[in-house]
């Protein structure tokens, strides 16, 4: 049987000693955020995610979720959990306390993302839907609008979705057919049909909320013609949220998918459903992004979610595991054999799980910091600069984390062998719910296009600069005499690999201007190269924190490990980036000259 305990010491080493997270309650609005209030609410999920949702992992995965008599049901025990979750606030951990949250820093709701997506995947989209339609009514909403949903999304007591998929209409948006007609109540009746709709129908909740895209009467073509439209599974009757009959929404279908079985994906019929307009006509995919781009960091941190369960398990069985001798003799001569862990090949699966996973975890977090600078420092340029950082760094994190989390996953497989390819040990499990996250909210092929394409040439390349000037200067002090050596021979390699994303960042611009096929061949390989460099940026900095505590004398093992780790990251998978830089070099011809009869 699997097992899961949330990683509070690494979260505290990072919010802590890393990111120093008191200085949150410095901000407008985060006075209360101090340590000692947000490590207590941190430790309480814990608990609610070690002992309420992660029994229900297993049991979710093998009952899923079923469609009978147009109803959705979650699998047993969810409906219980979810009460349990939106009973304990979580649902209002991050939501304004205007709106009846707790109004906690978005750094604390990443934190209990990743615990949540360790310990039920499948569960956490439900919540994890609605805090994103709770963004997107907040910011884009109109006054009344906001004064019905946004309470009941932070209570927990409604439920959200994302509706952007049709069968002809994925990644391209501006496919969408879905109709929406005004009427003479002021509202608009939606349809069309959608599909792949995560949490799109179920028990959980009494009503649900569903944002959908669709087209006015007269809309301009393609992208540029889309309106948002929130459409309630149930119709409201008043301003007090009282509920009506059935409105005219209801789920064709279920998909019967390779992992998340516990999360209901749904074909969604909208039959001329009321709904109401959400921000200017026209202009919905621009107030979706606002849903999407939160999606997309919860989706690489549901990737990193699943790397540490998956890494916890393997670690736990390479050492209970007994299997052959170590090379230069047996380690344990009174045993039958050697455990697992005593093999090179195994210590270098853990170690490379170890060093993606706490280098995920600070490069998310960090992340998560600045969003709380954008949304809260006093200085508006501060909040321009942490803004566009974080708007560079979310097809990084949404796709780095995510290749990751399933490139760990099936490490952990690798581990057990063949007990780890049987379903009751839990490990496929993670390798078949980890899929998933490179796929939806954009392909992580997509997040690649968006890096180089948008991103990059963005204000001529000024977000591009609060990664790389800061970076830079820290690379710049180990060069110096006097520079630590341990640290010193640590940002060495790092200083060579950010040579190659600095060159390799000219060589796409001037290709791209000549001709676009040419970035976009490279944009994958430099997604990775970018993504691998600033694990190696934040690994950088943990080291320091940690040869520091180790200087001032303590005795802490984890300050140890994490030196260790940062070596291994340096020597061992940071020089993958030699390998993508000449990939990038090698240019575009090699992929687009074929011609198509070719493949």
């Amino acid at each position: 049987m699997p097992r899961y305990q949330a990683p509070l010491a690494e979260i505290r080493f990072i919010l802590s000693d890393l990111l120093q997270v008191e200085q949150l309650a410095a901000l407008p609005g985060y006075q209360d955020a101090t340590p000692d209030l947000l490590f207590p609410v941190i430790a309480a999920g814990a608990r609610l995610c070690e002992d309420v949702l992660f029994p229900l992992n297993q049991s979710g995965d093998a009952e899923g979720c079923r469609l009978e008599d147009g109803r959705v049901f979650t699998p047993a025990g969810f409906p219980a959990a979810y009460r349990a979750y939106a009973g304990g606030g979580w649902s209002g951990l991050a939501c304004a306390p205007e709106d009846g949250g707790m109004g906690l820093p978005e750094l604390v709701y990443f934190v209990m993302e990743e615990m949540v997506s360790s310990a039920n995947l499948a569960f956490g989209i439900y919540p994890g839907l609605s805090r994103g339609v709770y963004n997107a009514v907040r910011r884009h909403g109109s006054e009344p609008l906001k004064r019905l949903v946004l309470p009941r999304l932070a209570d927990g007591s409604w439920a959200g979705t994302m509706c952007l998929t049709e069968p002809q209409a994925g990644t391209d948006l501006g496919l969408v057919r879905t109709r929406a007609e005004p009427d003479e109540h002021g509202t608009y009746r939606i349809t069309g049909t959608k599909i792949f709709i995560s949490a799109g129908d179920h028990d959980l909740t009494a009503n649900i909320l569903h944002l959908v895209l669709a087209r006015l009467p007269g809309a301009p073509a393609h992208s540029r013609g889309i309106s948002l439209f929130l459409v309630p599974k149930r119709l409201v009757v008043d301003d007090r949220g009282t509920l009506g009959a059935a409105n005219a929404v209801s789920c064709g279908g279920i998909e019967h998918k390779m992992g998340i079985r516990g999360s209901s994906t749904c074909v969604l019929n909208f039959d001329g459903a009321t709904g109401w307009l959400v921000g200017q006509a026209h202009k919905g995919l621009p107030a979706m992004f606002t849903m999407m781009n939160a999606a997309r960091l919860a989706v690489g941190l549901q990737g990193l979610g699943l790397a540490e369960v998956a890494t916890q398990n393997a670690l736990a069985y390479a050492r209970e595991r007994l299997q052959g001798r170590a090379l230069k003799g047996a380690r344990d001569p009174e045993q039958p054999a050697d455990p697992l862990i005593v093999h090179p090949d195994i210590r270098r699966m853990l170690l490379t799980m170890k060093a993606y996973n706490e280098g995920g975890r600070a490069l998310a977090y960090w992340i998560g910091f600045h969003i709380d600078l954008e949304a809260r420092h006093s200085d508006p340029k501060v909040r321009e600069a942490a803004g566009e950082l974080v708007a560079l760094m979310i097809p990084i994190l949404k796709a780095l984390l995510t290749d990751l989390g399933f490139d760990v996953t099936n490490l952990a497989l690798q581990i057990y062998g063949g007990h780890g390819y049987i379903r009751d040990n839990g490990i496929e499990q993670y390798v078949r719910d980890a899929r998933i996250t490179q796929i939806y909210e954009g392909a992580n092929g997509i997040q690649a296009l968006d890096l180089v394409g948008r991103k990059l040439p963005q204000a001529t390349g000024r977000l591009l600069r609060h990664f790389c000037h800061p970076l830079a200067a820290e690379l710049e002090e180990f060069r110096r005499d006097g520079a630590d050596p341990a640290l010193a021979a640590l940002a060495a390699p790092l200083a060579k690999a950010f040579g190659r994303l600095q060159h390799a960042t000219v060589t796409i611009a001037f290709r791209g201007l000549v001709d676009p096929d040419q970035a976009a061949a490279a944009a994958t390989d430099y997604l990775r190269l970018f993504g691998l460099v600033a694990l190696g940026a934040l690994w950088l900095r943990m080291a320091r924190v940690a040869q520091e505590k180790l200087l001032a004398g303590s005795e802490d093992p984890l300050y140890r490990g994490k030196l260790d780790t940062a070596r291994f990251f340096m020597a061992k998978l940071l020089p993958q980036t030699g390998a993508l830089f000449a990939a990038i070099q090698a240019g575009g011809d090699v992929v687009m000259a074929p011609d198509d009869a070719a493949f």
